[in-house]
């Protein structure tokens, strides 16, 4: 048996790179500006969790310049990437595949000021999703519950998969039953949506994070084969940011058998992102 037969099959479908800023600086016109978040401090949590293969998302604040992005992925073969690409952007679709990257961005969220500067919006994804098939890349789509019934029919109908982040933006007051998480779960069932299983964020003003345990199982019951997890690392704006193994943990623990989660951490990704 060799040495690559050992090695960690699992993926974490979500993080971000920042740096470092004397080499890959943020854009000028941006909605945060984080710390420095490098590669070696990403790839040490790998192999902390014990995951072989890493997603990274291209952050806002960097604009249009992928360069950090696109040097990860050159110098690290068990990355995968997501760009973020507008109508007319200068970043060319084609050939993107052969450099790791898998998909593209967009942002669709409820409530003023929710799309940040440097985001692409749903606009662009209707005018680039053909683009986006030809290249052989996804659309990645940040939205919520709230905003998803309205745009549930256009998606079904893109001739791309969906995969939506950080589990739809539920709502935990609402519920299982709003409208909204159903459309979510609707989704899910029809084959065509991914969504990325990253409770947390949804979690941050509720009293017992034990609250989002239902709505992962829902997904789950919805379709195990249309889920991955992400860890959102470094955890952008949350303070003080979650232990990212408690977070992967957390997960495994609501998933609540060892085989349903093997499916979402290593059969899944590897499915999406090879």
């Amino acid at each position: 048996m060799n040495a690559a037969s050992h090695a960690p099959a699992g993926w974490d479908c979500h993080a971000h790179l920042f740096g470092p800023y004397d080499r890959f600086p943020l854009a000028p016109e941006r909605s945060y500006t984080p710390p420095e978040a490098v590669a070696p401090q990403y790839l040490a949590l790998l192999a902390r969790l014990g995951l072989g293969h890493g997603v990274l998302v291209h952050p806002s604040a960097y604009g249009e310049d992928h360069s950090l992005l696109l040097h990860a992925l050159a110098a690290h073969d068990k990355l995968r990437g997501v760009v973020v690409v507008q109508r007319g952007s200068r970043l060319a679709l084609s050939g993107l595949h052969g450099q790791g990257v898998r998909g593209a961005r967009f942002s669709h969220r409820s409530g003023a000021g929710s799309n940040f500067a440097g985001s692409a919006s749903f606009d662009d994804l209707r005018a680039l999703a053909p683009a986006l098939a030809d290249a052989g890349l996804h659309a990645e789509l940040w939205t919520d519950v709230q905003a998803l019934p309205g745009i549930a029919a256009e998606l079904k109908a893109l001739p791309v998969p969906v995969v939506i982040d950080h589990m739809g933006g539920f709502d935990v007051e609402a519920g299982v039953d709003a409208p909204g998480f159903r459309v979510l779960l609707e989704l899910l069932a029809s084959g065509r949506t991914w969504v990325k299983l990253c409770a947390y964020r949804n979690l941050l003003n509720a009293p017992d994070w034990r609250a989002g345990r239902v709505f992962q199982q829902k997904m789950i019951e919805a379709n195990p084969q249309r889920l991955v997890w992400g860890s959102d690392w470094p955890h952008l704006r949350v303070v003080p940011a979650p232990d990212t193994a408690a977070l992967l943990a957390m997960f495994k623990d609501w998933t609540g058998n060892e085989e349903a989660a093997r499916q979402v951490l290593e059969a899944n990704p590897a499915v999406l992102y090879r």
